[in-house]
């Protein structure tokens, strides 16, 4: 079986630049919260997302359970949970690095509830990459908190259910997913930030937040989320899932790399080895299966 050829320049650069966009976001997202309701912030970054895109992009041809299963999961579970973690103290970093354990749930929620094996490099990449979150459990405190990390996991695990929902699509345009499934998840954020903070809160956020919060917003909504998947989306269906999604590796290092120049977020020897073990376990669990075929065509050759 021949190598499968390297992406267009341009494409690449594209792919790169979408991961660094979503690396980056994990910093903006955490000097957003620092001083509003991470509630209402992810309510808003979905409010930007939908509006005025709905305008444009048809409605995915998906059952309504699946809509709003998918806004649900992701908006209310996955970035509400994460908006909230990193203003109890998780740091942007990590965040970016745990929130890729959304593979591991996924692998594992397939095999429960569609019956898909777990293969022996998907195995070995959860052993080392929950090990290394072991680690940094161990090592929390300061930019590392136990609600923060729990949080996060539970935030990757929406990740891992909106994937399956998904697949569960039938090839529904996913692009048109994301933006009208952002129609869902800003009331009940708002509702949730209201009853959290305080109206008087939510009411202050949005009268009194000034251009660069707002400007950090429409990152969010629209460069992270319509650009971002946009682009991706396209990628994919132009190259293929094999030879984009795993570039998508890279926005954890983009996260940590911009949370170090911006928080001068330290990596202590017990951190960055529990770091080192996650990352490892997703390169394992991403590229694994694909080196050891390579590996058996070349053997019986």
């Amino acid at each position: 079986m021949p190598p499968a050829a390297p992406l267009p320049l341009r494409s690449l650069l594209l792919a790169l630049l979408i991961t660094f966009v979503w690396g980056v976001n994990f910093v903006v997202i955490k000097w957003s919260v620092a001083d509003a309701s991470p509630l209402l912030v992810a309510a808003l970054r979905f409010a930007v997302a939908a509006f005025p895109a709905v305008l444009f992009v048809p409605r995915p041809q998906v059952p309504a359970r699946i809509l709003w299963g998918y806004g649900l999961a992701v908006g209310v579970v996955q970035f509400g949970l994460l908006y909230l973690a990193v203003q109890l103290g998780m740091s942007a970093g990590v965040a970016s690095l745990l929130m890729q354990t959304q593979a591991f749930f996924t692998a594992l929620l397939a095999a429960r509830f569609l019956g898909e094996p777990i293969t022996p490099p998907q195995l070995l990449g959860m052993t080392l990459a929950f090990g290394g979150m072991g680690l940094i459990g161990a090592s929390a405190g300061g930019d590392v908190t136990g609600l923060g990390l729990g949080l996060t996991l539970v935030a990757a695990l929406g990740w891992a259910i909106s994937n399956l929902l998904v697949r569960a699509s039938g090839g529904a345009n996913v692009f048109a997913l994301v933006i009208w499934s952002s129609l869902i998840a800003p009331l009940p954020l708002t509702l949730l930030a209201g009853l959290t903070a305080g109206w008087e809160a939510v009411a202050h956020t949005l009268s009194s937040s000034g251009p660069a919060f707002w400007a950090a917003v429409l990152f969010m909504g629209l460069g992270n989320t319509v650009l971002g998947f946009g682009i991706w989306s396209l990628l994919i269906q132009r190259h293929g899932a094999a030879r984009v999604a795993p570039l998508s590796l890279l926005v954890p290092v983009f996260g940590m790399l911009a949370s170090a120049a911006v928080y001068r977020e330290g990596f202590p020897a017990l951190k960055a080895l529990g770091a080192a073990l996650v990352f490892g376990g997703l390169v394992l669990h991403v590229l694994g299966g694909r080196l050891r075929t390579r590996a058996a065509v070349r053997g019986a050759r």
